[in-house]
């Protein structure tokens, strides 16, 4: 060969093996120092195929040792490498410049060279996860070069490293070493398709092949093929889903849908809402779960759904997504796109599995939304993490639980912790201090003061269960996915549309005489109502004393009887009538905790307040107009007035008391005006009832001691008959009004008991039609079978 020669290096640190002949052009070959899980095992050497080298296996390589071709040479010193203990990788290349053929080529150990630290790609920016330096200079190298006779020969070879070498109980977890053969993927895609993880597959294939050494490869190999298998399939029905969601957009507008990228099967990402979901997001859309369940391979399927509460506690749909990029830009794209198709309107709180992407995609998008991780995900996540305590030691469960479910206080939290990780010898488990790093969004002492619509703290939500559970699956396949969605949606419309029945048509038991008991039972849904009356009922075994008053607020020290060291404190402005529990449970559920009620019951509070109750827990939570209540108004208003008004009195009475009594002068001037204000309260009381309720004309007012009394003007008592008059005309035009109104409302309720009958028949047709269809399908069976 007599060709011109151009050498140039493209280097990551360490200079050309071998490559004497001057007829080439030198390429080299860069490789990152750090493992990358998303490249197929053995692909640090190129080709995917295995060469089966035949004769003498422990042949150590020399100079002038030939090869059929380069796959061969370069199979052979790989395995060299294995049975010596290090990895390879392609060094450099020379190509000719004739026909651009590979006429030489150098295998290096995997340590060979330096990391070159001021590359373009990483001196412009922060690198967040620094990689371990596996570089460090190692010389080990084999160089091939082709012979005009095809043949491929060794020109150079260095045999002494610089560094310790791998033994071969550990060689399968280099690199270059890690190969799935075809038997492995078959039984992979077999327990994949049964719906089972990369972790239980692995088990499996280990104690099939004897040992981990011998299976070949590690559980990142696993999982990467796994999930490279997913896409595949994926991306093979990918047209499915855009059909499907072009037909639903096409009879309905105001069914939205997105893609990330190009409109067709190279697609990464996609989200769909339809109409019900985004109208129930204007009901219920002040939580949201993104449910990522399909993360932990339950399901086959990477489907998210966005999820709610709806007012029967029942778990609602805010919109769907596919998600085959799981990258943070892919997550903040999904945000926005929801963000925009939910009216731009950013939920109170939200709750995700424990995950730095999505925490780190919420912060960009929802800054101002509480983001919570899911408990029970970090729950079943510590089973896997810390099995060995588990089974070590049986009371760890208990602890654990106790520590995060049972404390009151963040100093009672954080004492409790110290003492587990202390019992259990824990402090330098890394998982564990990983989440408590992150307690504040996930232990729930820490998230007590926002609202995320839980009835209870330490109990689950049946709102966290997947919206899906029982319809999706590991089996679940892209075309069998929107059959199942359909049907979840129908069932779950369903089960609503009962409970709106049962709210409407049935009459809760009431356990006491209360009046707020009643006026709950009036408001709130049935189930929601039930939660209450357990709160309202449970402060029959409290106590409430006064602890404190510093004279606009009160503060009641709240306890069961003969429980005194776990108290709760409330703070009750009788004013506002505002009330604040340490226990935080109106912030935390939207509903009123029994310590409250209980602090109600002393001070002669006879109903709910109204900011008190929440539209989204009653029985009119998606309506703009309430008749329902219309016909309660006048007592609650009247229970409710009179209420501020005893204690408001009741609040300067006690203030004034405790001036009078400082000594025998201002307790005489006291008694004196206690008694003069008496007699004008007695004289107001006998006048009391239609007079207050005119004009100035009529009414006056005046303020003396901190004492408030209604009294007639005299300069108007000349003109009393006159205004008794229009008094009588007013009041006959009121219950004029009252009557009209009522007819109204039992007009409705009329037009509402047909509505209702009509849905009643029809649901009754549907169960029938049911029935048809099984009998129909049971007959072609029978007929089937008999034909066989």
């Amino acid at each position: 060969m007599e060709n011109e020669v151009i050498e140039f290096d493209i280097g990551l640190g360490g200079g050309r093996v071998g490559g004497g002949d001057e007829d080439g052009v030198d390429i080299e070959h860069p490789v990152d120092d750090e493992e990358i899980v998303d490249t197929p095992p053995g692909g640090g050497l190129g080709s995917g195929d295995m060469y089966i080298l035949e004769g003498d296996l422990d042949l150590e390589p020399y100079e002038g040792m030939e090869f059929e071709s380069e796959e061969a040479a370069k199979a052979f010193y790989n395995s060299y490498a294995r049975r010596v203990g290090f990895s390879t990788r392609v060094s450099s290349s020379r190509r000719s410049r004739r026909d651009g053929a590979i006429i030489q080529r150098s295998f290096v150990c995997a340590k060979e060279g330096f990391r070159n630290l001021n590359e373009k790609r990483t001196k412009d920016r922060e690198i967040k996860r620094p990689r371990t330096i596996t570089r460090v200079g190692c010389k080990a190298s084999l160089s091939v070069k082709i012979q005009d006779s095809g043949k491929w020969v060794v020109s150079g070879f260095t045999k002494e490293h610089n560094h310790e070498l791998v033994p071969p109980d550990k060689v399968h977890c280099l690199r270059s070493h890690r190969q799935i053969s075809g038997p492995a993927k078959t039984l992979i895609d077999t327990l994949q398709a049964a719906g089972m993880g990369p972790r239980r597959i692995m088990s499996a294939l280990i104690k099939e092949y004897g040992g981990i050494s011998k299976v070949g490869f590690t559980e990142v190999d696993c999982r990467n093929y796994m999930r490279n298998n997913r896409q595949r399939s994926l991306e093979g029905d990918i047209q499915l889903l855009l059909d499907y969601l072009r037909q639903m957009h096409a009879e309905n507008p105001s069914f939205v849908y997105a893609v990330q990228g190009d409109d067709d099967q190279s697609l990464s990402n996609v989200f769909w809402a339809d109409p019900k979901s985004r109208m129930n997001y204007t009901y219920f859309g002040d939580t949201v779960t993104f449910d990522t369940t399909y993360r932990s391979n339950r399901y086959r399927l990477p489907f998210a759904p966005f999820t709610g509460v709806n007012h029967h506690g029942q778990p609602v749909l805010f919109g769907c997504a596919f998600l085959i990029n799981e990258s943070e830009a892919s997550f903040i794209w999904l945000f926005k796109t929801w963000l925009m198709a939910m009216s731009g309107r950013p939920p109170v709180s939200i709750t995700t599995d424990h995950d730095a992407v999505i925490g780190s995609a919420i912060s960009q998008v929802f800054p101002q939304t509480r983001h919570r991780f899911c408990k029970w995900h970090i729950f079943k996540k510590c089973q896997e993490k810390l099995s060995h305590v588990f089974l070590r030691h049986p009371t760890f469960e208990a602890d654990f639980h106790k520590c995060v479910n049972l404390t009151d206080s963040t100093e009672e939290f954080e004492s409790c912790w110290l003492s587990l990780v202390d019992k259990y010898d824990l402090r330098d488990h890394e998982w564990l201090q990983s989440i408590y790093s992150a307690r504040r969004q996930w232990v729930p002492v820490y998230l007590r003061d926002a609202f995320f619509a839980e009835m209870s703290i330490t109990q689950r939500s049946d709102s966290m269960n997947s919206y899906f559970d029982g319809y999706v699956n590991a089996s679940t396949t892209l075309g069998q996915f929107f059959k199942l969605y359909e049907k979840a949606l129908e069932s779950r419309n369903e089960k609503e549309v009962k409970a709106d029945y049962d709210t409407m048509n049935t009459s809760p038991v009431l356990r006491t005489p209360s009046p707020m008991e009643k006026q709950a039972s009036e408001l709130y849904t049935r189930k929601l109502f039930v939660r209450f009356q357990e709160e309202l009922v449970g402060t029959l075994t409290f106590m409430a004393s006064k602890a404190d008053d510093d004279g606009e607020t009160t503060t009641y020290h709240v306890a069961k009887f003969g429980e005194d060291h776990k108290s709760y404190y409330v703070k009750f402005n009788v004013l506002e009538m505002r009330a604040t529990c340490s226990c935080q449970m109106f912030e935390f559920s939207g509903l009123l905790c029994r310590h409250v009620l209980a602090v109600f019951r002393v001070t002669n509070v006879l109903t709910l307040p109204s900011h008190y109750i929440l539209k989204r827990w009653t029985r009119n939570a998606k309506s703009s107009v309430i008749l329902e209540e219309r016909a309660s108004d006048i007592l609650s208003s009247y229970l409710e007035s009179h209420t501020v008004r005893y204690n408001t009195l009741r609040h300067e009475a006690f203030k004034f008391a405790d001036e009078g009594a400082k000594s025998v002068e201002s307790y005489n001037v006291a008694l004196s005006s206690l008694q003069e204000a008496a007699k004008k309260v007695a004289v107001a009381a006998k006048t009391e009832g239609r007079f207050d309720m005119v004009n100035g004309h009529i009414r006056g007012e005046s303020t003396r001691d901190g004492c408030r009394t209604y009294y007639v003007s005299e300069e108007h008592q000349g003109s009393l008959g006159q205004n008794l008059s229009e008094l009588f005309l007013f009041w006959d035009d009121l219950d004029r009004k009252i009557r009209e109104l009522t007819e109204e409302l039992d007009c409705a309720n009329r037009r509402c008991e047909v509505y209702r009958a009509n849905l009643l028949s029809v649901l009754k047709d549907i169960d029938e039609h049911k029935q048809q269809l099984s009998v129909k399908v049971q007959n072609v069976k029978l007929s089937m079978k008999d034909s066989f």
